[in-house]
């Protein structure tokens, strides 16, 4: 069975099957990649918490950047700090064009609930 949690109409903020979590894309406000980049994590952190999961459970992450040559290493590292040595996800980082302007990094999260 297939669980769908915040929805809006439009999309599920979180959608469950059988213990995978599967996180809509989010992204947060900034004045440069890292702050967003910080933001998104926070966020992230803050969704997984309530779904009874956290970063060590987390899968696969797609990053969309919208510059990637820019700002690739500086994302990486705010990435770098936050993520669990050890308990790196599978990642993909791609460049795309984002629907707000101001925004410079979304991420979509795959992840597993705690047992």
């Amino acid at each position: 069975m297939i669980k769908y949690y915040e929805g809006d109409g439009r999309l599920s903020l979180v959608t469950e099957h059988n213990g995978v979590l599967y996180l809509t894309g989010r992204t947060s406000e900034g004045k440069d990649i890292k702050e967003q980049t910080q933001g998104v994590l926070n966020i992230i952190d803050e969704t997984l918490a309530k779904y009874n999961s956290d970063k060590e459970h987390i899968l696969r992450v797609q990053i969309f950047l919208k510059d990637v040559l820019r700002d690739f290493d500086n994302m990486n590292e705010v990435w770098e700090a936050w993520i669990v040595k050890g308990k790196e996800p599978a990642r993909a980082t791609v460049q795309a064009d984002m629907a707000l302007e101001d925004r410079l990094v979304e991420m979509v999260v795959t992840a597993v609930m705690r047992e």
